[in-house]
């Protein structure tokens, strides 16, 4: 095998299907209970944490999905070099 070969990394294709469908369920949920949250979320007191907890469990689903998305097509981040002084 070459020095290439052995480094390249595979694609997380099987987990960008699946955080993929998990958001894209995530969002069909929120849609059609839309009522049923905004009563629960409108009560206050511990209530008030679930539109919090809600966001934070959108956030990194949607942000994992986007991450595996990006290495799929290639995109990754640019490293930086150690300055030499």
């Amino acid at each position: 095998m070459s020095g290439y070969e052995q480094r390249k990394k595979k694609k997380p294709v099987g987990m960008l299907v699946l955080t993929g469908i998990v958001s894209i369920g995530l969002y069909v949920a929120l849609l059609a209970n839309q009522d049923l949250l905004n009563t629960n979320f409108a009560k206050g007191g511990m209530f008030a944490f679930l539109p919090i907890i809600t966001a934070f469990i959108f956030s990194f689903v949607h942000g994992t999905f986007t991450g595996h998305f990006w290495t799929v097509l290639g995109v990754e981040a640019s490293k930086k070099k150690k300055e030499v002084k």
